[in-house]
């Protein structure tokens, strides 16, 4: 079985994640600024216009970090391996055996999975070997890359601000998380896996 968070934390360099929450962070707020200061609309249209506009500038964000920190955008619009089509920017970044196709999503709430799309369903049909099942003929795909999610929610009592960005991985059937963790206590933990393995290295 693998190790999510090694396979992660070999993949995704650290300062690739601090970027990528840095600037979907201002990218909500610009999104609050533009409306609040340009359009006089009612509450409802408000969050609504703020809605929209936040998730587009934060996917371009996306797409322009993780260009940034190496990605490579995925080619052709399909996952690779497969013919699932996928029309949002997805990033492969490679690490050590297994690789990691790094998405964005907004939760409504954090911890509460993403609402499925044609591309993120694709993309979490990858992650079907995460999960353990009988394999009586060996028939079952093999250990590839795996779909993670660079998740954030916004803020329901600050209007502009993020509530938590996260990192997750959810399973085949798109039902439940695998794997999840607010990015400051995997950063974290990223930090401490690290120093111990250096320690191991120097002895």
């Amino acid at each position: 079985m693998i190790d999510i968070r090694r396979t992660i934390t070999e993949c995704l360099p650290r300062d690739l994640l601090l970027d990528l929450e840095d600037r979907l962070a201002a990218e909500a707020l610009k999104a609050f600024e533009v409306i609040r200061d340009n359009f006089p609309l009612n509450a409802r249209r408000g969050r609504e216009a703020v809605g929209q506009i936040r998730f587009r500038a934060q996917e371009q964000g996306f797409e322009e970090v993780v260009t940034k920190h190496g990605g490579m955008i995925i080619e052709d619009g399909c996952i690779p391996g497969t013919d699932l089509k996928v029309f949002q920017p997805f990033a492969r970044f490679a690490g050590g055996p297994v690789g990691v196709i790094l998405g964005f999503a907004s939760m409504p709430e954090p911890r509460k999975v993403p609402p499925k799309n044609q591309s993120r369903n694709a993309g979490v049909t990858v992650n079907f070997h995460l999960q353990p099942r009988l394999d009586f003929d060996g028939s079952a795909p093999k250990p590839s890359d795996i779909f993670v999610l660079f998740l954030v929610s916004r803020d329901r009592q600050r209007a502009g601000l993020i509530e938590e960005v996260a990192i997750g991985v959810i399973d085949s059937g798109y039902e439940d998380f695998i794997f999840y963790e607010p990015l400051d206590r995997f950063l974290t933990d990223q930090a401490r896996h690290l120093a111990v393995d250096q320690c191991r290295f120097l002895w």
